[in-house]
């Protein structure tokens, strides 16, 4: 498994995310990263691409006029006269306007939640997190398994908004920049909400996400076992799902998506599966990690895993570690 990470992702450590009315202390901190480099060893970096070709990849996913206010949020919020994290605090309910002229607007008309906020140096670790989601994606484009350890995380991220720690979606953006037939499977606890809205409906892509009901578990709005048709597969587990739950339902997914004859698997991984996740309630245990990926590369294609949730920070790596090793 080729591992790929740039230290410029760093920039992004926001200081704190609002939940249960509430201010806390961001979980998506660098911390996790050093986790997972202490736990896989060597990596490579990526090749740093011209802005331009990173923004043609993101692109794909994403709109261009959310794009830019992720480039530019943080600059309008000083001009504003405000200092600190942005996050925003009004959401259009029922439409959204257009030709908004305020930061706080037009961040609120392209967020659904409190938890992504955005610092000096969010944009740059954005741009870092595509230079390393495509140098593993030409990986796997020479038949090899690839691991791209890409921060903040992704999945949660939509065609023009951001949510749940995520900005950019790294699995929608890798199975539109590949060309090739691709199956996409988020093994994260949370149901990975924006890249289903970006990928439903294509003929090329396949989508199955396990993950917590939303009945239950954030992101509530989402996931459901009745939005599933057409290339998405959703299968919600209830809170406490062990092992043998968990790979049922995983050999299920795994069946459905070789109905597609993938070219390539996209896997976006979160550890928050993990029994002693602090935000999560599935019981995973770190020695299965191994046979769930191990189940997952029977699909027989290359296969890019990308880094999603996991907030047990001590833990992340080994449980990081033990799922690369399945492949």
């Amino acid at each position: 498994m080729r591992c790929f990470w740039d230290e410029r992702q760093r920039a992004h450590a926001p200081a704190t995310e609002f939940f249960n009315g509430a201010l806390h202390p961001a979980a998506d901190v660098p911390e996790r990263v050093d986790s997972v480099l202490a736990a896989i060893g060597a990596v490579e970096e990526p090749p740093h691409r011209p802005a331009g070709d990173l923004l043609a990849a993101a692109g794909r996913a994403h709109d261009g006029a959310y794009l830019d206010l992720l480039a530019t949020a943080y600059d309008e919020w000083l001009a504003a006269g405000r200092s600190g994290d942005i996050l925003p605090y009004a959401f259009p309910v029922h439409r959204r306007p257009r030709d908004l002229a305020r930061i706080d607007a037009r961040i609120g008309a392209h967020a659904y939640d409190t938890c992504a906020p955005i610092m000096a140096g969010t944009w740059q670790a954005l741009l870092a997190g595509t230079d390393t989601l495509l140098a593993a994606l030409d990986a796997t484009a020479a038949g090899d398994h690839a691991f791209a350890l890409t921060r903040p995380p992704g999945h949660h991220a939509g065609p023009d908004y951001m949510g749940g720690y995520s900005y950019l979606n790294w699995a929608a953006i890798a199975a539109l920049a590949s060309g090739r037939r691709t199956a996409i499977l988020d093994l994260d606890y949370h149901h990975g909400n924006g890249t289903q809205d970006i990928v439903a409906g294509r003929a090329d892509i396949r989508f199955a996400s396990l993950h917590a009901d939303p009945a239950t578990d954030y992101p509530y709005f989402w996931g459901s076992a009745d939005e599933s048709g057409g290339n998405v597969l959703n299968l919600p587990l209830p809170r406490g799902t062990a092992f043998a739950a968990y790979d049922a339902a995983l050999a299920r997914a795994c069946d459905w998506l070789a109905e597609g004859s993938p070219e390539l698997l996209v896997v976006s991984f979160g550890a928050d599966t993990f029994e002693g996740d602090p935000i999560s309630h599935f019981a995973i245990r770190t020695a299965d990690y191994a046979p769930l990926a191990a189940r997952a590369a029977r699909l027989g294609v290359p296969t890019l895993v990308l880094l999603e949730g996991g907030y047990a920070v001590d833990a992340l790596g080994a449980n990081v570690a033990a799922f690369l090793a399945g492949f």
